[in-house]
């Protein structure tokens, strides 16, 4: 079933350039306070639901990890994830994944349509704080 379409309100169009505007992977606490400056009068709530009606419809992604914030991105070309396991910074993986394959089928009874992958390291600035250490 197709996600219901909405109309792109003055709050929802702001909250979408942010996210689009950043390459940061945002939280939502994080678009709230960068939206505020434009529209002071917003709330917190009012840019979570916008979130993930942005997300249903497809136009954003959600990042979910585990024990951690959920993250927003707004590219939603097909990429994976790195995160560094020491600040939580998130970047971009642009490579191309295998597809799943009939092997797979032998462990699951499911159908698999896709998979993500997020990558755990250290970022060069923790590798740098480190080796000062």
């Amino acid at each position: 079933m197709a996600a219901k379409q909405h109309r792109m309100t003055r709050q929802r169009r702001i909250i979408l350039e942010t996210v689009k505007g950043l390459k940061t992977h945002p939280t939502a606490d994080e678009v709230f306070g960068l939206v505020r400056k434009k529209l002071p009068r917003i709330s917190l709530g009012t840019v979570y639901r916008n979130l993930e009606l942005l997300t249903e419809q497809g136009i954003i992604q959600k990042l979910d990890t585990a024990g951690q914030q959920k993250r927003f991105d707004g590219d939603i070309s097909p990429h994976s994830h790195v995160k560094c396991v020491k600040c939580g910074k998130i970047d971009d993986l642009y490579f191309e994944l295998p597809k799943p394959s009939a092997a797979w089928a032998g462990q699951t009874r499911f159908k698999i349509l896709e998979y993500k992958v997020e990558l755990l390291g250290i970022c060069p600035d923790c590798q740098k704080k480190m080796e000062q250490n």
